[in-house]
């Protein structure tokens, strides 16, 4: 019997913000990212079991690592600004 197992990692954008980048110093939109690691059997996702977040700088592509409560601040203060 063939088991064919393995692990992906996929990425999504959750929200998109605009302030000043700590490192080009540029005040460009930010990408704030979640990444997924997932468990495959047969080429198929079953579950994630590691998810990090991140804030992608769009001028120069630095990225700075969040905490799942800052990511959750970033959407709700996204809202605020509606």
């Amino acid at each position: 019997m063939l088991l064919i197992f393995g692990n992906r990692l996929t990425e999504s954008i959750v929200n998109v913000v605009s302030f000043v980048c700590g490192y080009c110093h540029v005040e460009a939109t930010q990408d704030v990212i979640r990444r997924s690691n997932r468990f495959t059997l047969f080429f198929i996702s079953l579950f994630a079991f590691s998810t990090t977040y991140v804030n992608r700088c769009t001028n120069c592509g630095a990225e700075t690592v969040l905490t799942a409560g800052q990511a959750q601040h970033s959407i709700a203060w996204a809202e605020n600004q509606r």
